[in-house]
């Protein structure tokens, strides 16, 4: 099982650590929301829980729990500028459908 993050993604992700003075890596989980059913979750970890599944990528720590991991085994983050829109994209295999806005998925 893996996580992977692009050079782009990791370099965005230490400079938002940076920036905030703290933490150890990104957590990477899913929630169960929208009209597909899964939205991605992003969030600054400052400590381990005891199940984290940790992935070290372009020196970037990747932090998952073992229910989010199950849907994205495999997935490589990654941060897309164009135009005024900017932020993290996902490429998911897992990934079976989307809805018509983006914000969620089925697997």
């Amino acid at each position: 099982m893996a996580i992977t993050l692009s050079e782009t993604a990791a370099h965005r992700i230490q400079t938002f650590l940076d920036n905030r003075g703290k933490g150890i890596g990104l957590r990477l989980g899913v929630k169960t929301t929208g009209c597909s059913g899964m939205a991605y979750v992003l969030e600054f970890v400052d400590e381990l829980n005891e199940e984290d599944q940790v992935f070290d990528d372009n020196g970037v720590k990747v932090i998952i729990d073992p229910k989010s991991l199950v849907y994205l085994d495999g997935t490589e983050l990654d941060y897309k500028k164009e135009g005024l829109n900017e932020g993290f994209e996902f490429n998911n295999p897992n990934i079976k459908g989307e809805c018509g806005c983006g914000e969620s998925f089925t697997v």
